[in-house]
């Protein structure tokens, strides 16, 4: 088995990009009052439990509202 070691250099990264976008998203939520689709209090949900990059890809695809 590979010791966690060798991939810390591409997982860091990873986790630094899948928080940043996280935040980003939750705070554009938080921030802003009108979606495409859904309410404020579904895109937070959808944000946080599929929080690995596919709930705030989610949300800036069918939830952010163009402004």
């Amino acid at each position: 088995m590979k010791d966690i070691h060798e991939y810390l250099p591409l997982l860091i990264p990873l986790i630094i990009v899948q928080f940043s976008l996280l935040f980003y998203v939750i705070h554009h939520i938080m921030t802003h009052s009108h979606y495409k689709q859904g309410s404020r209090t579904l895109w937070l949900m959808v944000s946080i439990i599929l929080m690995n990059f596919v709930g705030p890809i989610l949300y800036l695809v069918f939830g952010k509202e163009d402004a």
